[in-house]
């Protein structure tokens, strides 16, 4: 296994419970219509993780798409608008926290140049998101013992950093 290859660790769900605490006594009423979270990281891999993270840190990642089915695989529902997530890094450690603000789902040939754009990835085209999501969904159904189908469904999700303070939009 390379570098590239090994996978992030798993998230320190008792450091990310400290993280909400102090993310829900600044924002007490966004807990109140929104009190559960899930805590996870991008990608599946260290490299990914901590990649996909800092364009969110340090770039214009604001989107992200996931494999409906990976929520039912991972014991999550479905997110809905206004719910949030805390975000590690490879290490477990947690990061940010986001809040979905849109939600859709969808097939890949739903997904838009204004969407690709939004994910902030690579050089944020169509042609890099349909490239780049195509190999990651192959490898990662793959590793599963499935196979990722052009018609799968996807949920297409545009969310805002809300904490810590200093990243929130």
């Amino acid at each position: 296994m390379t570098e590239n290859e090994r996978p992030a660790a798993a998230p320190d769900v008792a450091r990310a419970a400290e993280f909400w605490a102090a993310y829900a006594a600044a924002n007490p009423e966004a807990v109140r219509t929104a009190p559960e979270y899930t805590v996870e990281h991008f990608g599946d891999s260290a490299r990914l993780a901590d990649e996909l993270l800092r364009e969110v840190t340090h770039g214009a990642k604001r989107a992200t798409a996931e494999l409906a089915e990976q929520f039912a695989l991972d014991g999550d529902s479905l997110p809905r608008i206004g719910s949030h997530w805390i975000a590690c890094d490879s290490t477990g450690t947690p990061r940010v926290i986001l809040r979905s603000i849109e939600l859709r789902l969808g097939t890949f040939d739903t997904v838009d140049d204004a969407f690709a754009w939004d994910e902030g990835e690579d050089d944020r085209t169509l042609a890099s998101w349909k490239r780049e999501h195509a190999r990651y969904w192959t490898r990662t159904c793959a590793a599963r013992g499935a196979e990722w189908s052009e018609n799968d469904e996807i949920m297409f999700e545009r969310f805002r950093v809300v904490w810590p303070p200093e990243l929130a939009d």
